[in-house]
């Protein structure tokens, strides 16, 4: 990784929720040096489909930006994303575009059509009680990235659970519909190569960025804007100096986007050990995971 080799630095808290336009939505950007992080667009309650707009038209050049959603499922542990369908996609742009085919009607970028899909169905934990034959009981089938996460001191949910506060598999979902509908306009490493120049998406786990804040993982949301400062200073940042109240959203992205400026630059992170070529093109990876 050169010096320098982002000049912008951008964090997306996502939401996979019902509906047009989400308060979980929070867009976040900061440049080189120590400013503050700022919101974008402060105050605008995003839809999906302005993000995926915002992407491809108005992200600035050579950005790094990363996405708390998950870019992919587990593959690795049965050799496939959904054993015994004979659809089941060979890597994770194939997952992309098989999501985004079989939803292509739903309005905001959902997925209900393919988590209620007769094969897919069979792999993901829904609500009701409702659990597939195939998905494996306890927190879910976890890819290799979230493993590692696991040992690190996180806490992560399968991507295949879609029940519970601390799910992520609809978000994850359909970020993948926005990835898809990018069309290769930025990378998204690792599932692409990191290329020498031009802006590029990565997934990020907001408690990682927390955690380099010197938060816990048991703490890792913040909800005051003095601990947010205090939390941006760790990370070399100047204060946004919100007074009071915070919501989790809004600071997540905001730390989020200061600590990718602060380790895009660290050649380890973009070659953690357990990351081979075969995972890269199927599960892809976690930022900061090491």
């Amino acid at each position: 990784m050169k010096p320098q080799r982002f000049k912008h630095f951008a964090a997306i808290d996502w939401s996979g929720a019902a509906g047009e336009r989400h308060r979980g939505i929070a867009v976040a950007i900061c440049g080189a040096g120590g400013a503050a992080p700022k919101l974008v667009r402060p105050g605008h309650r995003w839809s999906r489909s302005e993000v995926l707009e915002w992407l491809r038209d108005d992200l600035p050049a050579d950005a790094l930006v990363g996405m708390d959603l998950g870019i992919s499922l587990a593959f690795v542990d049965r050799g496939a994303f959904f054993p015994g369908w004979a659809e089941s996609p060979a890597d994770a742009k194939g997952l992309w575009a098989l999501i985004d085919a079989i939803c292509g009607h739903e309005p905001h970028l959902s997925v209900g059509a393919f988590v209620d899909h007769p094969e897919a169905s069979a792999h993901f934990r829904r609500h009701g009680g409702r659990e597939g034959a195939a998905f494996g009981g306890g927190r879910g089938r976890l890819r290799a990235s979230e493993l590692a996460q696991q040992a690190m001191g996180c806490s992560p949910y399968s991507n295949f659970n879609l029940v519970g506060a601390a799910q992520v598999g609809k978000s994850s979902l359909s970020g993948m519909r926005v990835l898809h509908r990018l069309g290769g306009r930025h990378a998204v490493w690792p599932i692409d190569p990191l290329p020498a120049a031009g802006s590029v998406i990565c997934e990020i786990y907001t408690t990682i960025a927390a955690m380099a804040a010197g938060r816990s993982a048991s703490r890792s949301k913040v909800r005051d804007g003095a601990e947010l400062d205090e939390a941006l200073a760790r990370l070399g940042s100047a204060p946004v100096g919100i007074v009071g109240a915070v919501d989790d959203h809004t600071s997540d992205a905001l730390m989020a986007a200061a600590w990718l400026r602060k380790v895009a630059h660290d050649p380890a992170l973009w070659s953690p050990s357990g990351l081979t070529d075969a995972i890269a093109r199927t599960e892809g990876w976690t930022f900061g995971a090491t």
